[in-house]
């Protein structure tokens, strides 16, 4: 008799999904997965089966495949298969096969479930899939997310054998009479997780039989440490980090002052994609001089004097030139938004005065070409700062003004359709462009960017 109790107790103890979403079941043929399948089928949820052929296995991945299909059709439920081309996936990214399969798997799953309407994906993984996930982890080098192995749930992905063992699992399919296809490759040691299987677990089950419980408690253990670390670094986020349109900022003296320094590090900067040996040589650099810069795919971290900059790498979005017509009264930057008015010296003198802001530019309107363009700097930029009479050089300007360098890029630079630069939006305008006694049309620039503050998002 299939379990059919404790299978729905497990889902609804662990919250996998209610009883009316729609699941996708990852389906191979093999005993685990069909088994689920029968699960599902008895217990009446709303499910469909989605079958991956890898054309790994010949013959063999053909005969899974129709197997798949009949196990569906007696269900009567939909089936979806999908064959792939692994292994000149795996040679064109420069991965493993098994690798390979995993990506494909996991892309192949997530667009089906948008495009069918399921609200989560369904694996068959069990307790001793769980145990050789972690050994396999702790092999290959691994932190407490590593130690706690596969949940059963995360994200649209939900693993609701997680309560059985293979062992259980083998002797339900057997009493049950319950048809499924075996893949060879489970049976060979040349990949590192079988290796674990046959030959690492035998041996430890004889030191320990009840293994598969006592690494559940340990897994249980190790998850609810992670949430603890979660929440502490969570706290951390909140008190430490302070967004700007350009980035987000951290005191210095503060990470020095983490304790486990690297641990902490590591976790508050992992949304990021730092990796470890990056944190490591930033903790060493952190006493050194200002400037210095680490990088991920995605961002870059940027000491600057008593702060850490973290800030996204430029994007040809962030550097894209954007055109201002004569029609248009505000034009959105990717790092704030200029608001224009426009009215006559007589308005002017009637209802305005000039006022000290460097988020406000006031120019003589007949000087002003259209389109404007607005852009980041680049190098050889030079205007003439309100109040000079000589040409001085942005770069130059930035380091009088100690803009950091991080912050650099994301300041807006304004050029009239001369080719001229204006104004260093939110800083200081060219003062050939000035309001000068002759001036008839006033025009009014106000730049608005997102101050820094305290912030929870990572």
């Amino acid at each position: 008799m299939l379990p059919l109790q404790n299978f729905k107790t497990y889902i609804r103890q662990n919250q996998l999904f209610s009883h009316t979403d729609r699941i996708l079941l990852a389906v191979s043929g093999g005993r685990d997965s069909v088994l689920m399948a029968h699960l599902f089928k008895l217990a009446g949820y709303q499910f469909g089966i989605a079958h991956c052929n890898f054309n790994l296995r010949g013959e063999e991945s053909v005969r899974d495949e129709h197997f798949v299909k009949m196990l569906a059709a007696t269900l009567e439920v939909p089936v979806y298969v999908k064959h792939f081309q692994t292994k000149s996936y795996a040679t064109a990214n420069k991965i493993s096969i098994q690798m390979a399969a995993r990506d494909l798997r996991y892309q192949w799953f997530e667009e089906l479930s948008e495009a069918e309407g399921y609200g989560y994906i369904a694996l068959a993984q069990h307790q001793d899939d769980a145990i050789e996930t972690v050994l396999l982890n702790l092999t290959r080098g691994t932190g407490i997310a590593g130690l706690h192995g596969i949940l059963p749930k995360r994200g649209k992905l939900i693993r609701p054998l997680l309560f059985l063992t293979r062992t259980e699992i083998n002797d339900l399919i057997d009493v049950e009479h319950i048809d499924y296809v075996e893949d060879s490759s489970n049976l060979s040691a040349n990949y590192a997780r079988n290796k674990i299987r046959l030959k690492v677990i035998p041996q430890l089950k004889e030191i320990n039989a009840s293994l598969e419980s006592t690494f559940q408690q340990n897994i249980q253990r190790f998850a609810d440490t992670e949430q603890v670390l979660q929440q502490v670094v969570a706290n951390l986020r909140d008190s430490m980090f302070r967004t700007a349109y350009d980035g987000i900022y951290l005191s210095i003296e503060i990470l020095k002052s983490l304790n486990p320094q690297k641990l902490l590090m590591f976790e508050l900067f992992k949304p990021y994609h730092f990796s470890e040996a990056v944190i490591g040589d930033l903790i060493q650099a952190l006493d050194k001089q200002s400037g210095i810069s680490f990088f991920s795919t995605s961002h870059q971290l940027t000491l600057n004097r008593e702060e850490l900059i973290i800030s996204p790498l430029k994007t040809e979005e962030s550097t894209q030139h954007l055109l201002w017509h004569s029609a248009e009264d505000k034009i959105e930057t990717p790092n704030g938004t200029i608001s224009r008015v426009r009215l006559s010296k007589a308005e002017f003198d009637k209802d305005y005065q000039i006022v000290k802001d460097p988020n406000k530019a006031y120019f003589d309107a007949d000087q002003l070409i259209y389109p404007l363009v607005l852009r980041s700097r680049q190098a050889g930029d030079r205007f003439k700062p309100f109040g000079m009479k000589h040409y001085k050089k942005l770069s130059d300007f930035f380091i009088d003004e100690k803009v950091p360098v991080t912050r650099k890029d994301a300041v807006p630079i304004l050029l009239n359709g001369n080719g001229e630069l204006i104004w260093v939006a939110g800083m200081r305008q060219d003062n050939r462009y000035k309001i000068g006694a002759a001036a008839k049309n006033i025009t009014i620039l106000t730049y608005s960017a997102p101050h820094i503050t305290n912030s929870k998002q990572s």
